[in-house]
C-alpha cells in the first residue's frame, strides 16, 4: 500500500511542472481574456468598465464581421482541398522512390522551415511585384495580368497560394510517414491481384493512413481560424477588407484601435471554432474505438 501511494505521489510530482506551466501560460490568460471580453478596457487604463454582452452584440450585428468569418470559411475550404491533394499526391509519389525519397523530403520541407516574413518577401518581390516579379515579365510579354493582391476578387486566393506553398510540403512528409506504416504483405497481395495505382491507394494505403488524414484535417480547420501571419504580412486585410481574417481583426482592435475588449471577444470566437473542431475529433476517435 505504501509503495502504491509512493508511486502515485511520484506521478503527481512529475506532472506538477506541466500543470504549473499550463496554469500560468494557458489557464490564467484564458480566464483574463474571457473577463476582458465583457469590458471596454483599452489596454492602458487601470480600471475596467463592465459592459456585459455589448462587445458580442456589436460584432454579431456588424455585416463586416460576418464577411470576415466567411473569409475564414473560404480559407478553410481552400486549405482542405489544395494542399491536402498536393501533399497526398507527393507522398504517394515518394512511396515508389527508394533512393531519392530523402532528398525529396528535404526539398518539400524547405518552404515550411523558412520564416513567414521571408516567404512573404519572396512572393511579393519575385512573383507578385509588377516591377520585379513574374507578373512584370508577363506584362512585358503583352499579357494583361496584375498582382492578385491588388484585386478584391483574387486577393484571398493570392494570399492563400503563398501559405499553401509554405504548408503543402509539410503535409506531404506527414502523409508519407503514415504511408510507410502500411503492411507490406497487404501491398504485395494487392499487386498480385492486379490492383491499379488508384485501387492500391484507395483500398490499401488510405485505410491505414485514415487516422493521420483525419488528424491533419482537424488541425487544418483549427489553423484556418487562427490564421494571421501571411494575411498581415501580404495585405494587412486589404484591399477593401477582402482578406481580413479573425486574427487580423483581433490584432487591429487590440493594437490599432486600443479596444482590448473587442479584441478579446474576437479571440474567444476564434477559440470557439477550434474547440468545436477538437471536440469533433475526440468524439470521432471515441466512436472508432467503440466500433
Amino acid at each position: 500500500m505504501n509503495k502504491s501511494l509512493k508511486k502515485t505521489w511520484q506521478y503527481y510530482i512529475l506532472l506538477l511542472p506541466a500543470l504549473l506551466l499550463s496554469f500560468s501560460v494557458i489557464l490564467v490568460p484564458a480566464v483574463r481574456t474571457v473577463i476582458t471580453s465583457f469590458t471596454d478596457w483599452n489596454g492602458l487604463a487601470e480600471d475596467m468598465n463592465f459592459i456585459g454582452f455589448a462587445n458580442y452584440k456589436a460584432l454579431f450585428t456588424d455585416p463586416g464581421f460576418w464577411k470576415v468569418i466567411f473569409n475564414n470559411v473560404k480559407w478553410m475550404c481552400m486549405y482542405l482541398v489544395v494542399p491536402v491533394a498536393m501533399g497526398m499526391a507527393a507522398a504517394f509519389f515518394l512511396v515508389g522512390r527508394s533512393r531519392s525519397r530523402n532528398a525529396y523530403q528535404i526539398i518539400y520541407l524547405l518552404p515550411y522551415v523558412i520564416a513567414p516574413i521571408a516567404n512573404a518577401l519572396i512572393w511579393q518581390s519575385m512573383i507578385y511585384s509588377p516591377l520585379t516579379g513574374i507578373v512584370s515579365v508577363l506584362k512585358k510579354l503583352g499579357l494583361a495580368v496584375s498582382s492578385p493582391l491588388s484585386s478584391t476578387r483574387t486577393a484571398l486566393a493570392g494570399v492563400a497560394a503563398v501559405d499553401i506553398w509554405h504548408y503543402w510540403g509539410f503535409l506531404a512528409v506527414i502523409y508519407f510517414s503514415a504511408l510507410r506504416q502500411t503492411p507490406g504483405d497487404q501491398i504485395e497481395a494487392a499487386k498480385v491481384e492486379g490492383c491499379s495505382g488508384w485501387q492500391l491507394f484507395k483500398f490499401v494505403y488510405f485505410p491505414c493512413i485514415k487516422p493521420t488524414f483525419v488528424l491533419m484535417a482537424i488541425l487544418i480547420v483549427i489553423q484556418s481560424f487562427m490564421n494571421f501571419d501571411y494575411v498581415y504580412l501580404l495585405t494587412n486585410g486589404g484591399p477593401a477588407k477582402a482578406t481580413e481574417m479573425l486574427g487580423v481583426v483581433s490584432y487591429k482592435y487590440a493594437f490599432n484601435m486600443m479596444e482590448l475588449g473587442k479584441a478579446s471577444t474576437v479571440a474567444l470566437i476564434m477559440s470557439l471554432f477550434g474547440m468545436i473542431a477538437s471536440i469533433f475529433y475526440v468524439r470521432l476517435n471515441k466512436n472508432e474505438e467503440q466500433s
